[in-house]
């Protein structure tokens, strides 16, 4: 057992007593919120449409400079933080293209068969996936950059070794005492490590897990982070939501007749798919639904792609982002891109 002093303190312990203090923000001025699901190898969607938005409005920068403030989740909040440094989606989305092989590297001739059954027996004891190709490639991004460096303020969700929820928060409020000495690949891996495919992370004695399991789509975060922070009307705020497709799940005769932990078994990615419609439902009814953007991927053809599908990933999800861009731009280009946001100055160095 690790001595008493060593543990690291809960998160909780340091819990607001009342309620926060808001900051002032210019009356009438817009308060433009991005948040991008959770969904690993199928960031490429999100990822794709925002890269459709810079071709198409903002002559290739960055899409980040036009937010006010950008909540991810897992492979959601990697988009995120790589957009909070001023890279264009368009650079992020090549990361998914050059570096997907490597970090879910799929069964391959001869026996692919047999290998693939092996990897899916093995998964019932360990993680499927080594994370060092991941981080290899986060820390060639973000080096030894400190949170606290983002331009543009930012909700990652994970949970930590308590079983608590942990968002990770730049300064933007002088309550943001905590985060902003962490390094990004920290933040990056922490809101990733998504249970059976990747091990918890651990940093020190610290340990998390990925936010999707409670905050796959994290709007109400970032929501709940920008009514709480600053003195804002509701009808001063927009949201960009982006997904990377959902597995709708329908109750099977199986589920009603015999129910059972093996008929019942894809019941994680259901309940997430739940949690993002109450989420958007929540978001919709504080600010209207005509205030928020949701744009994600149709039920496809051939079923939901898998979080570790690179192959169908790649194949098909950029057609659907070109897709979704060209129906949706005029609409989010005139919400969201006539003038940059400007830089938060942050409360802590």
């Amino acid at each position: 057992m690790e001595p008493s002093d060593q543990r690291p303190l809960r998160r909780s312990d340091g819990t607001l007593g009342e309620r926060r203090r808001q900051l002032p923000w210019p009356e009438g001025k817009r308060f433009r919120i991005l948040s991008i699901d959770g969904g690993g190898i199928r960031g490429i969607l999100p990822a794709s449409i925002l890269a459709e938005f810079e071709r198409q409005y903002l002559g290739g920068h960055s899409v980040g400079d036009y937010f006010d403030l950008i909540a991810g989740t897992s492979t959601g909040g990697i988009i995120a933080l790589g957009l909070s440094i001023g890279l264009p989606a368009s650079d992020i989305l090549q990361v998914y293209f050059d570096h997907g092989e490597e970090i879910f590297p799929s069964a391959r001739p001869p026996l692919e068969g047999l290998k693939r059954l092996w990897a899916k027996v093995r998964s019932l004891a360990y993680y499927q996936y080594d994370r060092e190709p991941l981080e290899r490639e986060l820390r060639r991004i973000f080096g030894a950059r400190p949170f606290g460096d983002a331009q543009r303020r930012l909700c990652i969700p994970s949970f930590d070794g308590f079983t608590e929820v942990n968002i990770f928060k730049t300064p933007h409020h002088p309550d943001f005492k905590l985060d902003w000495r962490e390094e990004m690949v920290t933040v990056a891996l922490a809101t990733s490590a998504a249970p059976t495919y990747f091990s918890i992370y651990r940093d020190g004695q610290r340990r998390f897990a990925d936010g999707g399991v409670w905050a796959n789509n994290p709007v109400m975060v970032a929501l709940v982070d920008a009514l709480s922070c600053n003195d804002l009307d509701r009808d001063q705020i927009d949201i960009l939501s982006l997904g990377c497709g959902d597995a709708e799940m329908t109750i099977s005769d199986a589920q009603v007749l015999r129910g059972g932990l093996w008929h019942w078994r894809d019941i994680v990615s259901s309940a997430m798919h739940l949690s993002s419609q109450n989420a958007l439902g929540q978001a919709g009814l504080l600010i209207g639904r005509d205030r928020l953007i949701r744009l994600n991927a149709p039920l496809l053809p051939d079923g939901p792609i898998g979080l570790d599908d690179v192959k169908r990933a790649k194949a098909e999800l950029p057609n659907v982002a070109k897709e979704l861009a060209l129906a949706n731009g005029p609409a989010v280009a005139s919400r969201f891109f006539n003038e940059k946001s400007e830089p938060y100055v942050p409360f802590h160095p």
